[in-house]
């Protein structure tokens, strides 16, 4: 064991974990001068570790960081430096007194009375930086909690820092596989980025063709919005292993169950990251976290959901292991209740009557549709913008889609927490898609030899390792199943949202079919009328009107517009 980066990872109660290196801090950590050193550090947990929390900052100042984390290349401490630092003035020293009383009360509270709730009352801001996007999933799977990470829309994964591309290598790759297995996984992952980064200028160049820049935009405008097209054609090239950074937020309720399911994770970089979280979060909110790693409550708790997953894949296989695909739309509508809008309306009216709901029920079922519409009318009003939404009624009525999408837009659905989800594992059986300006610009060659080394890559992982660790091989471009179930106002506000102009063309396209099935499968019309702001139209050039609307909203305002239409949803 001469390699310092190797260690014995062992869990009391889950079982021991085989030796591995630590997947992403072998790419070397930021380097700061003193000065610099003596700067962060007040307001960061550390200054040396990929994993921190920020300490002793205003909330807004956090909120900005974790905001413009989402749109830079930059780390958050390279962020604060560059943009807030010449802004800051040291705080107040806590009064440690106060601190360590409050802990006592919270740390009673927890071991007497057993009230979780009452770690919904502490926070912590956390940066994960260099994760998969594997693991992104991982770290972004809770509902309650806030997440921002970095876009490839707005960062393109150019940079080679210490002479490597960005992704992850599994620490699973570093013991139990032989070499040539970890060589073909470097060569196929280096050349994927080779071949995406190859390609951002040509593709730029046929876009600024394509659509010629307008004299009333600036270059500003104009650059940011042919850059954003040109990374949203070309991340599908990216590997499942390019890394991301994660801001998170949450409670201290909502770190805790987090942690519980990444120590639960048979993959080592989930165990690894959670080793970080852990000590970090305990300089912040040390007693909402004292029971994760106790062996006979989190410990235990783990080693249960580790056991239950284990379980329920075993008799998977055994139900279903043999039973043959069948071939399906990229979104179906697997479930709904055809008494939704019914539901709805009786909602509707509970609040303001006296009656019991059975009997709304049976009134609402009794109207006719004209009677029912002018109560939805009356309950939605006008919608200003797509941020005015119904209240709770909209829950009555639930909807399920299976969707087959490519793993670039799934990963951006993923992160709507409020609805449930879930996913199959990774892996190349579903086929890829391809951009219309692949073959536009020539490069198909290109496109199909990243696809079928990155399936071939997958395939001896599978057999050598794992299909779990074989997951990170995966072009993005790679379809994955998965099921979100919703009920009718989340599918508002996810619809709304997803089918923006501005948004991804993939994942316009799963949410404007998701709204045609509400309204014709499912037969909502008044639902799925309800749903003014969803946007079916064709966009050329997606990202232009919402920078310019950015670069209006950066320049002084010379008037206030009386026009409430006017409001940027």
């Amino acid at each position: 064991m001469d390699d310092p980066r190797l260690r014995t990872a062992v869990d009391d109660d889950i079982g021991a974990r085989q030796l591995y290196c630590v997947p992403y801090l072998a790419s070397a950590p930021e380097i700061f001068t003193s000065d610099q050193r003596r700067l962060l550090e007040p307001y960061f947990g550390n200054v040396n570790s990929h994993v921190f929390v920020l300490t002793n900052l205003p909330e807004v100042v956090k909120g900005a960081l974790f905001a413009r984390y989402s749109r830079s290349a930059k780390t958050v401490r390279r962020l604060f430096l560059d943009e807030f630092a010449d802004h800051m003035t040291r705080h107040a020293s806590r009064e440690e007194m106060g601190l360590e009383r409050a802990e006592r009360l919270y740390e009673r509270i927890f071991g007497q009375y057993g009230d979780d709730s009452v770690a919904q009352l502490g926070g912590a801001h956390l940066a994960c930086e260099g994760v998969s996007n594997v693991l992104t999933k991982v770290l972004e799977r809770g509902r309650l909690m806030s997440y921002l990470e970095q876009s490839t829309r707005y960062v393109p994964y150019t940079d080679r820092p210490g002479g490597r591309w960005k992704y992850v290598v599994p620490a699973e790759l570093a013991t139990g596989s032989d070499a040539s297995i970890r060589s073909a996984y470097s060569a196929t992952l280096d050349r994927a980025f080779e071949t995406y980064a190859r390609w951002i200028e040509p593709v730029q160049a046929h876009f600024r063709s394509a659509h010629p820049k307008s004299a009333s935009d600036p270059d500003g405008v104009y650059n940011a919005a042919i850059r954003a097209k040109a990374l949203d054609a070309l991340r599908g090239l990216l590997p499942a292993a390019t890394r991301s950074n994660v801001g998170l937020y949450g409670s201290g309720q909502g770190y805790e169950a987090l942690l519980l399911r990444m120590r639960a994770n048979p993959l080592s970089e989930a165990l690894e990251v959670a080793d970080l979280m852990l000590p970090e979060l305990r300089k912040v909110i040390p007693a909402f976290l004292v029971r994760v790693d106790r062996p006979d409550r989190g410990v235990r708790w783990s080693r249960y959901l580790a056991e239950t997953r284990t379980d329920t894949e075993r008799v998977t296989q055994d139900v279903v292991g043999r039973v043959e695909t069948e071939p399906r739309p990229e979104v179906t509508l697997t479930d709904f209740d055809p008494d939704g809008e019914i539901k709805v309306v009786a909602a509707a009216l509970y609040a303001g009557s006296h009656l019991p709901e059975d009997q709304l029920l049976e009134v609402s079922r009794s109207m006719k549709t004209d009677e029912r519409i002018r109560v939805l009318r009356a309950y939605v009003g006008e919608r200003v913008n797509r941020r005015h939404r119904p209240g709770r009624a909209f829950e009555r009525a639930t909807y399920c889609f299976d969707v087959l999408s490519d793993y670039g837009a799934f990963r951006d659905l993923q992160r709507h927490r409020i609805l449930s989800i879930d996913w199959q594992q990774l892996g190349p059986s579903h086929g890829y898609a391809a951009p219309a300006i692949i073959e536009e610009v020539g490069a198909v060659a290109d496109w199909q030899q990243v696809m079928a080394e990155s399936a071939e890559l997958h395939g001896r992982l599978v057999g050598a390792v794992s299909p779990l660790v074989a997951q990170y091989a995966v072009s993005m471009a790679y379809r994955v199943r998965f099921y979100m179930h919703m009920n009718a106002r989340e599918a508002m506000h996810v619809i709304e949202l997803r089918t923006s102009p501005q948004g991804h063309p993939a994942y316009r396209r799963v949410c404007q079919t998701m709204h045609r099935l509400i309204d014709e499968q499912a037969g909502h019309h008044a639902l799925a009328a309800a749903m003014t702001f969803v946007d079916h139209s064709g966009v050329e050039l997606e990202r232009l009107e919402a920078e310019r609307a950015t670069e209006r909203r950066r320049q002084p305002a010379n008037h206030v517009s009386d026009d409430p239409t006017s409001v940027v949803p």
